[in-house]
């Protein structure tokens, strides 16, 4: 019976430490700060990373790209075979909600009428094969405002799924 009891606290240990990878994420502050491998936008979608590329130079409102990226905490590319989305955008009084289908290894893509203005904002949704939907707003065209020491230390902070 005492090895037993002496294996609670071991156990609820290891639990404790297996979890709390999972509560850690990027806060957006610090995201702004790197530099996204394909010269987008990144945000935290549940345990994910969206990368969201949209057109950057579009003056007048015409059928431009909208790409989505998803990777891991680590940047490891996440399989988009089977998965799905949307992207809603808001530029200039303009709304307009493009369909998400895979497009490569882990790259969800779709094509929607827009104009690139500053105050673009994106808000993305994108299934996963198999999994929850997971959601991530972006402000794709905005001037990253967060400084690096405005990020936590390591860039992460609590955050519960």
């Amino acid at each position: 019976m005492k090895m037993f009891n002496a294996l609670i606290p071991a156990a609820a240990l290891l639990a404790a430490l297996l979890s709390a990878g999972s509560a850690f994420a990027h806060t957006d502050e610090y995201l702004d700060t790197q530099k996204a491998p394909n010269g987008g936008q990144q945000r935290m979608a549940g345990i994910y990373h969206f990368e969201l590329v949209v057109a950057k130079d579009s003056k007048e409102v015409k059928d431009n790209a909208v790409v989505v990226y998803v990777t891991d905490h680590a940047n490891a590319k996440i399989s988009t075979v089977g998965a799905g989305g949307t992207a809603t955008i808001l530029a200039g009084k303009q709304k307009v909600s493009v369909k998400l289908l895979p497009d490569g290894d882990n790259r969800l893509k779709g094509v929607g009428k827009y104009a690139s203005t500053p105050d673009m904002k994106v808000v993305v949704a994108v299934t996963l094969a198999g999994k929850p939907a997971e959601q991530a707003r972006f402000t794709p065209l905005a001037a990253a405002q967060a400084a690096p020491q405005a990020a936590a230390k390591d860039g992460h902070t609590d955050h519960k799924h």
